[in-house]
């Protein structure tokens, strides 16, 4: 299943390459593909209204970031999530976020949390209408406004694209199980828990309120969503 993909305007510095890339990149990001989908440059190039110059290379790139799949038939799909790759993907990913939200604690100020509270009300809104799409954007933004409080190189890079390999998974998840699910005990919001550590300054705190935010929300909800079917490699 392909939804629709939102398209944000073009700057004036940006090339119609790197456009056509973050808009793909970003419909990854909130899962606009599902997992095991095949998709064309065609098909893109005709949703984006561009011609397949740009689509053809942002699928490269997408492919070397394995956020696509490129099959020996030439086919791009997009990966279809297996328990091995999950649990993988949660582990780097707690690993990579602790650090990243340690290094950035000291920089975040009192404008930014101000700032992720809103953004996390935001998302706790979206969650209770079962804004699927909306909760999405919200999470990846709260999280992003912590760790880029500090530029990095490497580190930052890694995790967005971790957020790449899980987004069309976690969105499938949340709406298969619907709404009822989505604002049940699976899925426990420990943002708070993480605002309160950077306003103390708490590095022991701030590291076991974000491992938790991944284990009780990202973990827990792919792993019932994993246990709910039999044929979690397969396209959905």
């Amino acid at each position: 299943m392909i939804h629709s993909i939102p398209v944000a305007p073009r700057r004036k510095d940006e090339t119609l390459q790197e456009w056509t890339y973050q808009q793909l990149r970003f419909a990854l990001l909130i899962g606009a593909f599902a997992p095991g989908v095949s998709v064309t440059m065609r098909g893109l190039a005709k949703m984006l209204d561009v011609s397949l110059m740009p689509v053809r290379e942002a699928l490269r790139r997408l492919v070397a970031e394995q956020a696509l799949h490129l099959l020996p038939t030439r086919r791009v799909t997009v990966p279809a999530m297996t328990t091995a790759r999950f649990e993988e993907l949660c582990a780097t990913r707690i690993s990579l976020e602790c650090l990243a939200a340690e290094r950035a604690m000291l920089a975040v100020t009192a404008d930014d949390l101000a700032d992720m509270q809103r953004v996390d009300e935001t998302m706790n809104a979206a969650l209770a209408a079962g804004d699927v799409v909306e909760s999405v954007v919200q999470n990846y933004r709260f999280h992003r406004h912590l760790y880029a409080a500090v530029r990095t190189q490497v580190l930052f890079p890694l995790i967005e694209n971790l957020w790449l390999q899980f987004g069309p998974f976690q969105r499938a998840i949340l709406e298969r199980m619907g709404k009822e699910v989505r604002i049940s005990h699976y899925v426990i919001n420990r943002h708070t828990d993480i605002l309160r550590a950077l306003e103390q300054r708490d590095a022991f705190a701030l590291r076991v309120a974000v491992e938790a935010d991944i284990r009780d929300g990202t973990v827990a909800l792919g792993r019932l969503g994993l246990g709910d079917t039999q044929v979690s490699a397969s396209p959905r």
